[in-house]
């Protein structure tokens, strides 16, 4: 079907992306003086979150229970992310909930989960159309 080994590599060089821009953006202040800048954060860290769960639960086909699994996770793990970054911003930081902050990155995440799910599939329509 896929080759573990490859996608592996592909998930873990995201993450290290992932960590690369945010160490940059931290040094940079980028988070402060962009405004914008978590909203691709999120998106990147929510298909991360969905390759990971695609490399742990692989989908064999295009079925709506199967889907779910992998959005679903992707939702859990971007509500508990959002909890850890409004503690940490109540305890250190000391700034007021924001709501609609909070929503945007959910919903950045989750974008991010779906693209995951349509880059694993095209993976595989690609590696078919290729035997044939």
């Amino acid at each position: 079907m896929i080759n573990r080994k490859k996608f592996s590599i592909r998930v873990i060089s995201l993450i290290f992306f992932i960590l690369a821009l945010d160490v940059i953006a931290s040094k940079f202040h980028w988070y402060f003086t962009i405004w914008w800048f978590d909203m691709p954060m999120h998106f990147l860290g929510g298909i991360w979150v969905g390759l990971a769960l695609l490399w742990y639960f692989p989908l064999k086909s295009l079925f709506f229970k199967e889907v779910f699994k992998i959005i679903f996770g992707v939702l859990i793990v971007a509500i508990f992310w959002e909890i850890f970054e409004i503690l940490v911003d109540k305890v250190i930081a000391q700034n007021p909930f924001n709501a609609l902050d909070t929503l945007s990155d959910i919903f950045f995440g989750m974008a991010g989960g779906v693209v995951s799910i349509f880059y694993f599939f095209r993976r595989i329509m690609i590696k078919r159309e290729s035997k044939v």
